[in-house]
């Protein structure tokens, strides 16, 4: 079960998609105007990659080397279809503000990555639990994003007007502009918190052939070149 708890902080914290790792950045960008939209994305695709994962965990072994990608491709879009069918019928106002970014789930580079990564190489509890914390790190990152951007550019949260109507609010946030603004924010911050604990060091591998040439400062064996 360590190893369990071990991978949804890994998807949250050490290796969020969203503020760490960078990935899924076109519905992260163009979905966030609202807070709403951003947890509908998250966890659209955090039922994906569960299920997906959850299924290429359990045929690792059946599916060929040679085509796994294919294979992989074709488990996703096959989710992604469900999913988008079940939005479409029961929440439909949640699937006419995603729109076309619902299909594009299968070719996200969270999901793909996680099935080639990690589901394809591990048992399928842990690959579950994979699932979790990297959607959850998802949907974490496009809410955030969607709130501070919905709270500056229309004075709301998940709907929830808290300034007057006639009160001035900074529309550049609900544009395109604002997407890319809020997002380096909460990732500046994000790299503070990892820094502040020690995550977010670079590690590199040294195998002391090259010190003369070598950059990074806090190498230990710097001093039997440098001394």
């Amino acid at each position: 079960m360590n190893r369990s708890i071990e991978r949804l902080y890994n998807g949250l914290i050490k290796e969020n998609p969203t503020l760490v790792l960078m990935l899924g950045m076109c519905p992260t960008l163009a979905v966030t105007t609202s807070a709403v939209n951003g947890v509908g994305m998250g966890l659209t695709t955090t039922v994906v990659l569960v299920m997906s994962n959850l299924l290429i965990s359990m045929l690792r072994k059946v599916i060929p080397d040679r085509v796994r990608i294919p294979a992989f491709i074709v488990i996703i879009a096959s989710f992604v279809t469900i999913v988008q069918l079940l939005l479409q019928a029961y929440i439909p106002s949640l699937y006419a503000a995603l729109g076309i970014y619902i299909p594009l789930i299968v070719v996200n580079c969270i999901i793909l990555g996680r099935a080639e990564a990690y589901a394809s190489k591990n048992p399928v509890l842990p690959s579950v639990f994979d699932g979790i914390g990297m959607g959850l790190g998802f949907t974490v990152g496009l809410t955030l994003i969607g709130m501070v951007r919905e709270a500056l550019g229309a004075g709301s949260v998940f709907g929830f007007r808290f300034l007057p109507k006639d009160a001035e609010t900074l529309t550049i946030f609900i544009l395109a502009p604002g997407a890319f603004f809020v997002l380096a924010i909460l990732t500046a911050a994000m790299n503070k918190i990892r820094l502040k604990k020690g995550k977010g060091r670079l590690e590199i591998s040294c195998s002391r052939e090259n010190c003369k040439g070598c950059i990074n400062a806090s190498c230990t064996g710097r001093g039997d070149i440098d001394g």
